[in-house]
């Protein structure tokens, strides 16, 4: 591909990094891991991180903590990556999916959630579609009327704030991805951030089969551990954290190298018949993880998106709604903007070392296909 729709950007700091813990000898979760969940707590804005081996991991977590259990309901966007209800599904608990705002604003809509809600309702999950806050105001006013838990799925959200708060230190629980392609990468990896002292407490254990001591708690004296409850493998290591402390760093770059394309591809798109770009609310600072557009209804996404690849162009779509895959098929669900963006939406490339140059190629060629 001349243009990839993602390259990360680790170099010789990360390297360094790596290298240090490997000769240290310690290279499970210990030190390195602890030292980067402080770091990234004092970026969130929050008391307590939870570093963990998967952003799922840290969904799942999250309801957990708050109790989520067989015969309850979580209100999920359809439009989102999988794991958002797949980390409820494994609770025992249902997802029930709920709109977005429109054909401008892919984020979840608070009316539809309101409408979403029912006697089996324990939490809301918002998810921040491609760095764009939801309205999470209106999301909490509502969640407090009737009793219900709001959590932040900010795994697209990192790097973005709403009314000087970081995404992800919104509300009771954010959680977080540091898969390759997210704004910083531990190759695998994610974070659950809170508040509360209990929640962090219990992931901590949760994450490490219910472990009361793990094997750093025993090298720093601790002579032996219990089982609190049935837990998981759900531990990052201090390679993965070496790597994710360097670009926690590098965080702020990132971020101003993508609003800058994200500003540039805007001019450049906004010349192109058939071409829209969402603008997704423009409430608070996005943290632009994803560039998706819209595209005219009569146009074929598909073949446009095989041209484009022909000519060496690698694009996306994100996402396939979740109430279409077999496991959450849902034929009845009332969700018009979901269904209309899924038909037309379209990724394209966006990394912080994209180029003026590669912007200008993938806009011609785009252009040209169309």
């Amino acid at each position: 591909m001349k243009v990839p729709f993602f390259v990360p950007d680790v170099g010789d700091s990360e390297l360094d990094s790596i290298r240090e813990v490997i000769e240290s000898q310690w290279i499970t979760m210990g030190p390195g891991v602890e030292e980067f969940e402080r770091e990234f707590a004092a970026i969130i804005g929050v008391r307590y991180a939870v570093a963990v081996n998967s952003g799922t991991a840290a969904l799942h977590l999250a309801n957990l903590c708050l109790e989520v259990g067989p015969g309850d309901e979580v209100i999920v966007p359809s439009l989102t990556f999988v794991a958002t209800a797949n980390a409820i599904t494994y609770t025992g608990a249902r997802p029930v999916f709920a709109d977005v705002n429109g054909i401008d604003d892919w984020t979840l809509s608070a009316d539809d959630v309101q409408a979403s809600i029912g006697p089996r309702t324990k939490a809301v999950i918002a998810m921040h579609y491609a760095g764009y806050p939801c309205e999470m105001d209106r999301l909490q006013e509502i969640c407090d009327e009737r009793g219900i838990r709001l959590m932040e799925d900010a795994c697209h959200g990192l790097g973005g704030s709403l009314n000087g708060r970081m995404m992800g230190g919104i509300s009771t629980l954010g959680c977080f991805s540091f898969y390759s392609n997210k704004a910083i990468t531990t190759a695998e990896g994610g974070m659950l951030t809170t508040d509360h002292e209990g929640h962090a407490i219990r992931a901590r254990r949760l994450r490490s089969h219910g472990m009361t001591n793990t094997a750093i708690d025993q090298m720093r004296g601790s002579l032996s551990y219990s089982i609190s409850e049935v837990g998981f493998n759900y531990r990052m290591d201090d390679i993965r954290a070496a790597l994710g402390r360097v670009q926690l760093r590098r965080l702020p770059h990132f971020i101003q190298q993508r609003r800058d394309t994200v500003a540039y591809y805007r001019d450049k798109l906004g010349q192109i018949d058939g071409v829209n770009v969402p603008t997704h609310g423009m409430r608070g600072q996005p943290a632009h993880y994803i560039l998706p557009v819209r595209l005219d209804e009569k146009i074929d996404r598909d073949a446009l998106r095989e041209r484009m690849s022909r000519m060496g162009i690698q694009t996306s779509m994100h996402f396939p709604p979740v109430h279409r895959f077999p496991p959450y098929e849902s034929p009845n669900a009332h969700l018009p903007n979901t269904q209309r963006i899924a038909n037309v939406a379209m990724s394209l490339p966006l990394y912080p070392g994209l180029t003026r140059e590669q912007v200008d190629f993938v806009c011609d060629v785009l252009a040209a296909s169309i």
